[in-house]
């Protein structure tokens, strides 16, 4: 009874039990890192030119291990400075109230930013920092990791591009006597919605040049850890996650959320309870451009066709069907079983059918 009440909110769990950092609270407070007055961003990496994604060798893994991640950028830096380093236009204040606000951008887009605050804007887009900017002398500060992996990815590297004979993983959430959430009016579970959201984005993909496996084809349940390695014995390219969420009894609460793995170094933008060790690096992590990157493009889509509020591209570690996967990987909640206008689109087939072409179209 506990898990049908809560939907999505608590099915999703990491590989370990770890209590939260100090700095961490179960309030998703952050506690931001000392400011300093100098510009490390000479010490960034060259910048990572994504053309095409190729399939990666297959390493049956049972668990998300742990490795080694590459050395993080624990600094604050100018963002005029970085601006001026990578050949873009200053940052322009656009606003100073209720909070300042500053805009800066490239060919691909334009990102806001708002001091003292993590969310922020990609082309119209909510997304989420891992850490606020901040002024020193007049001048916007924003973290180093949120450069390299918010930053960069979205204003400097090349979009995210496909070329062809493709595969995609489709996991639909749940499953068996998993049966997730389920719907404000009538009852039926979360799970069975998925899979036809699942089936619906396959049908569409088959005729475009796309191999589309799915986690499972009927109401089965599949452990996480089996999710993750049904992508590796695919050789899958991508891997895209299907729920709804819900907040219940809250009735009120609606829209789209697209989440992909937090960055090594950051907090999380949620955790629902579970721990969020800032230091965990796992094999997804090696993806975190991509990830952010895919993420963006699917959120747009199904943001768009969906016609939902925008919860925005958010980060999360306690998803362990994300942790281990050697791909780009994102899960999507479509929209809250738990919110009565949102509730009655999702029941319509004609509205999945909507949520399956924006996957698709965003894909092609």
């Amino acid at each position: 009874m506990l898990l049908l009440l809560t939907g999505c909110n608590s099915v999703y769990q990491g590989s370990e039990a770890q209590p939260p950092p100090r700095e961490w609270s179960l309030t998703n407070e952050v506690v931001q890192p000392a400011l300093v007055k100098r510009n490390p961003s000479k010490n960034l990496p060259p910048h990572s030119v994504v053309k095409t994604i190729s399939a990666p060798a297959v390493h049956p893994i049972s668990s998300p291990q742990k490795v080694s991640p590459p050395a993080p950028i624990l600094t604050w830096t100018s963002l005029d400075r970085w601006a001026v380093e990578n050949k873009l236009a200053a940052p322009r204040k656009i606003s100073n109230s209720p909070v300042a606000s500053y805009s800066i951008s490239s060919h691909h887009g334009t990102m806001i930013l708002e001091i003292g605050s993590r969310e922020a804007s990609w082309n119209g887009l909510t997304m989420h920092l891992g850490f606020a900017p901040e002024i020193i002398d007049d001048q916007i500060f924003v973290y180093g990791l949120d450069l390299q992996k918010n930053l960069e990815p979205l204003l400097l590297d090349e979009p995210l591009a496909f070329g062809t004979n493709r595969v995609l993983v489709l996991d639909p959430g749940h499953g068996g006597a998993n049966v997730g959430t389920h719907s404000l009016t009538d009852g039926r579970f979360e799970k069975e919605f998925t899979l036809d959201w699942a089936r619906r984005i396959q049908t569409l993909l088959a005729t475009n040049g796309w191999k589309v496996f799915l986690t499972r084809t009927n109401d089965s349940d599949l452990a996480l850890s089996n999710r993750v390695n049904f992508a590796e014995a695919h050789h899958a390219d991508l891997f895209v996650s299907l729920h709804f969420n819900s907040a219940a009894p809250d009735k009120i609460q609606n829209g789209l959320e697209t989440y992909c793995l937090t960055p090594s170094g950051m907090p999380s933008t949620l955790t629902r309870g579970y721990s969020d060790l800032w230091s965990d690096h796992y094999p997804n992590n090696a993806f975190d451009v991509e990830n952010l990157q895919f993420a963006v493009r699917l959120h747009a889509a199904v943001l768009h066709a969906s016609g939902e509020e925008d919860r925005g591209i958010r980060r999360a570690r306690f998803m362990g069907v994300l942790l281990g996967q050697r791909r780009p990987a994102v899960l999507i909640e479509g929209g809250y079983l738990s919110n009565t206008r949102e509730t009655e689109k999702i029941e319509s087939a004609e509205f999945r059918e909507k949520l399956a072409e924006a996957v698709a179209n965003a894909l092609k």
